[in-house]
């Protein structure tokens, strides 16, 4: 690396490092991470129920009874003979619940009235424990015995657990879910840095060159040398701000998360899913195996589409030029991110292998398909692949940007591009 090019690339990267915005934004993500991860336990929390007393106004003469049975600290049943309008008229109760006569062969009647706003969860709780009575009801009209035991006996839910087997032989439990979410993750995340990194390149470039600045600068340094420093710049900042996220969130998932779980775990026989995701989550070495595929594939993705917003910059005089040429790699971004979140349902399938392979749609594809546990050979050809393809692309994007930086006063043309890039 010549001295031209590291002043530029350190120049490119200190000047945003050192602004106010991404030191906020680089500190306050991993902590929007950690509350999203959190905000499961704090909704229900704050958003359980408080304690309700509901009358029930019971025609049948036998629902009422095992509702009563049902009540608990959230939710009291209390069973009264006064008329519908005295029962409402009675402030200490949450609510009236009035109970026809014909609920049992048509629980379509029943009437909840209530003094102030309803419940979402207390009407599904009361409707809950109703089908529960009025079930239990039915049983009893065909006389067998234990029905209720052989209803319940009947009812199953299999918990099913994935387990993956390794390129070396060993088990590994896994979870379609887990990984799907996983993957979607670091999709966005990449879709995100390649369209924001993307774009800083093509406007920095475009800034100065309506500042004249470039015509100062290229009379020291080549074209190609200050095209290659801009972007190697401003993908270092990406680099720094990951593994600042990386060391936050390993940091505040091993002191944090063991705060947010209850006394004991997570059963994993009981929610097998979730038992899995804590583990690993728990765990550095796989948050850090994780990170390492999003940098691998980010500063691979970063420069071969960093290369196209440069090339693009330094052809047009002002953003609003560049809205129709930006699409060449906007485009691309966004066929990615929707292949990938195809991937997500079947990372095998014959469209998420070649598009994880192809470098325009690879970066997003294959991060969404590297947590369902594809074979290495696939990660790596991918990857060697996206590296090639960059080294080509900005062999192309510096013969744009030789002749672009020095064009004023007209819109080129896709025409023009072609011919930019022709040129020895």
């Amino acid at each position: 690396m010549n001295n031209n090019l590291f002043i530029i690339i350190k120049r490119e990267f200190m000047e945003r490092v050192a602004k106010k915005c991404f030191i906020f934004t680089t500190l306050l993500m991993p902590l929007l991470m950690l509350l999203m991860m959190a905000m499961p336990t704090l909704i229900m929390v704050f958003s359980s129920p408080s304690a309700k007393k509901v009358a029930i106004i019971d025609e049948t003469g036998i629902v009422a009874e095992p509702l009563v049975e049902q009540s608990n600290e959230d939710l009291t049943f209390v069973k009264t003979d006064v008329a519908l309008e005295s029962a409402i008229a009675d402030e200490d109760y949450y609510g009236v619940l009035s109970i026809p006569a014909d609920v049992v062969e048509n629980p379509t009647g029943v009437k909840l009235y209530l003094h102030d706003g309803g419940s979402q969860i207390t009407e599904q709780a009361i409707s809950g424990m109703i089908d529960e009575a009025v079930r239990q009801q039915r049983m009893k009209k065909y006389e067998i015995d234990n029905l209720a035991e052989i209803m319940t006996y009947l009812d199953v839910d299999t918990s099913l657990q994935t387990i993956r087997i390794q390129e070396s032989g060993e088990e590994e439990q896994t979870s379609s879910l887990m990984s799907f979410g996983i993957g979607l993750f670091m999709t966005f995340m990449l879709y995100m840095f390649l369209l924001l990194y993307g774009q800083m390149v093509m406007t920095s470039i475009i800034e100065e060159k309506n500042n004249r600045v470039l015509e100062v600068v290229v009379s020291s340094v080549s074209p190609s040398d200050l095209m290659l420093g801009k972007i190697l710049g401003v993908g270092l900042v990406a680099v720094a701000q990951v593994i600042i996220w990386v060391v936050l969130i390993c940091g505040l998932s091993t002191a944090v998360l063991p705060l947010l779980l209850p006394e004991g775990g997570v059963n994993a026989a009981s929610s097998p899913e979730l038992a899995a995701a804590v583990e690993s989550f728990g765990s550095v070495s796989f948050i850090l195996t994780l990170f390492g595929y999003v940098l691998v594939f980010l500063i691979g993705g970063f420069l071969f589409y960093a290369s196209i917003f440069a090339a693009i910059g330094s052809a047009v005089d002002n953003v609003q030029d560049a809205s129709q040429l930006t699409s060449f790699a906007v485009v691309p971004i966004i066929i990615g991110l929707m292949v990938g979140l195809a991937a997500g349902n079947d990372p095998n399938s014959p469209l998420a292998l070649w598009s994880s392979l192809i470098p325009l749609t690879s970066p997003m594809v294959m991060l969404m398909r590297v947590p369902f546990g594809i074979p290495a050979w696939q990660i790596w050809l991918s990857v060697g692949l996206l590296y090639l393809s960059f080294l080509f692309m900005v062999w192309i994007a510096a013969k744009i940007y030789r002749v672009g930086i020095f064009m004023y006063g007209k819109k080129p043309s896709v025409r023009d591009l072609v011919r930019w890039a022709r040129y020895k």
